[in-house]
């Protein structure tokens, strides 16, 4: 009987649909050999967690092996884990499946932010297109680390919300700016405003207090917090969007009998699928929340100005993009990590990176 110690996937929706779509997705396999996993999710108290993982593995993954395949799972803020510690610990086999946010890793080796660099992704599509074209080069990356991927979703948008009149990105100048990655802060500043590194907890007070101006968070992550509270003005433009990233020790994975492996590998990848599906519906219900509009499904509705993006914003995006972020993380990655980013994430959106 395999025993394992996983980690899984976030984002929201209802669980029914976490569940239907893998489901139906898939077919039943049967005949799989007996195998038992244990599962280090994301957090717990996301609704990611509740709604994707928790049903994943322990309706979906049984139904679709009749039994054959069961999962126990918990998240890893209960299994006394932080998260930017994960990927050392499936490596040596210590968490022998897990999933963790790519940007934890980002001190790590800057080949980790390469996906999820600040402006290169203003929507959801370019967002995959891109996790998906660089997708071979971290499974090459990963496998010298004795680590097998499995897969890729994400969060919902990473957007900015502030507590001043913006009327676009180039309002940024002069503002202090809530940032969670080096990435991001180097974006805030190209722009001319000034980052500041604040736990997630702390950003309400600072909004109120005006010891940041603005901050940047998922949109839905900015509304459960109730940020639209203490700010007035969201801007709807993705800065980034928080890839996740899901894979197994090498050692673990090579023992597990091929039909199971072929068996999660599809079935992991129906989850993500329907992980980045709500990904994109769960940045709109960000946006129509916060700002109070009738298309908002939940019972308490903000009022805050939404701020369409122009042609100007966006152009503002791909050349501070081009011209300062993705150079000056470039000076922090291996030339053979440029060279990668280059054909495919460059390629992909006509951008070149240079040592």
């Amino acid at each position: 009987m395999m025993q394992t110690k996983n980690i899984l996937l976030p984002i929201l929706t209802a669980a029914a649909l976490a569940a239907g779509t893998c489901a139906a997705a898939q077919e039943v396999v049967p005949g799989l050999p007996k195998t038992e996993l244990q599962v280090v999710g994301g957090l717990s108290n996301l609704t990611a967690y509740r709604n994707f993982e928790k049903p994943f593995w322990t309706e979906t993954v049984p139904k679709l092996s009749e039994g054959q395949v069961t999962a126990t799972i918990k998240g890893f803020n209960e299994m006394g884990l932080k998260g930017p510690e994960i990927m050392r610990l499936i490596s040596q086999g210590v968490v022998p499946i897990g999933t963790a946010t790519l940007a934890y890793f980002a001190s790590d080796n800057a080949i980790n932010e390469a996906i999820d660099l600040a402006g290169v992704s203003p929507d959801v599509k370019t967002a995959r297109q891109v996790t998906d074209a660089f997708a071979p080069i971290y499974a090459k990356y990963y496998a010298k680390q004795n680590v097998k991927v499995l897969g890729f979703s994400t969060y919902p948008a990473q957007v900015l919300f502030c507590n001043a009149p913006i009327k676009g990105l180039a309002d940024v100048q002069g503002k202090k700016v809530r940032t969670s990655s080096r990435t991001t802060a180097e974006f805030v500043q190209a722009l001319g405003g000034t980052s500041v590194t604040l736990p997630f907890g702390e950003v309400v007070p600072a909004l109120q207090n005006g010891v940041v101006d603005c901050a940047i968070s998922g949109s839905m992550s900015g509304y459960s917090a109730k940020w639209y509270e203490v700010a007035t003005h969201l801007l709807a433009l993705p800065i980034n969007w928080n890839q996740q990233i899901h894979a197994a020790n090498m050692d673990y994975w090579n023992k597990i009998d091929p039909k199971v492996q072929s068996f999660l590998l599809k079935n992991i990848a129906a989850m993500t699928d329907a992980i980045w599906d709500d990904a994109a519906k769960a940045t709109q219900q960000g946006y129509d929340c916060n700002s109070g509009a009738d298309a908002c499904t939940l019972a308490e509705k903000g009022h805050m100005t939404l701020v369409e993006p122009s042609d100007a914003d966006r152009a503002l995006l791909k050349k501070v993009t081009a011209e300062v972020v993705v150079p000056k993380w470039a000076q922090r990655c291996s030339a053979e990590c440029v060279k990668d980013f280059n054909e495919t994430i460059g390629k992909t959106l006509g951008i070149t990176a240079s040592k």
